[in-house]
């Protein structure tokens, strides 16, 4: 993907960090230092927090305001700034500002994300000329999910979610539930019931209609806001799991059917409304300017 316009970026200009789906999620088996080997296909949705830069002269990487319940040291975006620094020996800092629309603990990347905004953005704002592969591996040291958003194109992943294939996929309407919980992905991977022999299927399986979530069975048994909300939303088309969750969502062929579950299930739940897209909204901008 070439960035033709992205000499055009100024500081102060807000940037999308999207949120993705798992549109599948197999776990193949398990490596000797405990990480999980999957399948899974990543989407983007519209859905995105927003982050802005300030230039600050002194070299200090801050935060504007923390999310609560997050040690500024802990951030992703803070973690990434520095680690940028740290590989480039740039001297420049950088106070981040983070409008917070993804809902944490939902399955949908969004610490991951605002790590690889981070990286792409600074990656230019600070001239610093890493090339996307070093990028991603850098942000796989953050987290597993953060290179699919610096790559920024819906794919087909391997390992540990790292081996990345691009591939296009419908861009459909999606519903989207936000349970009221907070599940725990840790817990998740280790419980005993958790399936982690599941044969490994091709892309061709996937488009064909396989794309179960060995993580459904045991998030369901253990959070009942998600099992409702699995029930509720399986009423207007088929309910599936995003990740661990606590997220919850279906596709739609048209947006009137879409505006319709939306509109009857808001009475009820946290619910979005949003778009699936196979390129990065982040990516989208930086080649367009705006």
């Amino acid at each position: 993907m070439t960035l033709k316009k992205i000499n055009r970026a100024v500081w102060t200009e807000r940037w999308p960090a999207p949120a993705k789906l798992n549109l599948m999620l197999r776990i193949t088996g398990q490596r000797s230092d405990g990480y999980h080997l999957l399948q899974t296909v990543f989407q983007f949705i519209d859905l995105c927090d927003w982050i802005t830069f300030h230039p600050v002269g002194n070299g200090v990487v801050s935060l504007q305001k923390t999310i609560p319940g997050v040690a500024e040291a802990d951030d992703l975006t803070i973690r990434a700034a520095k680690l940028l620094k740290a590989e480039t020996g740039c001297e420049q800092g950088v106070c981040i500002e983070v409008e917070k629309n993804l809902p944490m603990g939902g399955g949908l990347g969004g610490g991951s994300s605002d790590a690889a905004t981070t990286l792409v953005v600074l990656n230019e704002l600070w001239n610093l000329n890493l090339s996307r592969e070093r990028l991603a591996e850098l942000g796989l040291t953050l987290g597993a999910d953060v290179p699919v958003f610096v790559y920024g194109y819906s794919s087909w992943a391997e390992g540990v979610g790292e081996k990345l294939e691009r591939i296009d996929v419908p861009e459909q309407w999606v519903v989207l539930i936000k349970p009221d919980c907070h599940v725990d992905t840790k817990e998740v991977f280790l419980a005993k019931d958790l399936t982690r022999t599941s044969k490994s299927i091709r892309i061709v399986d996937f488009i064909a209609g396989q794309h179960q979530n060995d993580c459904l069975g045991v998030v369901r048994e253990r959070y009942q806001p998600v099992k409702d909300a699995l029930v509720d939303l399986s009423e207007f088309s088929e309910a599936r799991l995003t990740g661990t969750g606590a997220c919850v969502f279906a596709q739609f062929d048209s947006e009137k059917a879409a505006v319709s579950a939306y509109q009857s299930l808001q009475k009820k739940w946290r619910v979005y409304l949003v778009k699936g897209v196979n390129e990065s909204p982040l990516f989208s901008k930086l080649k367009t300017g705006n």
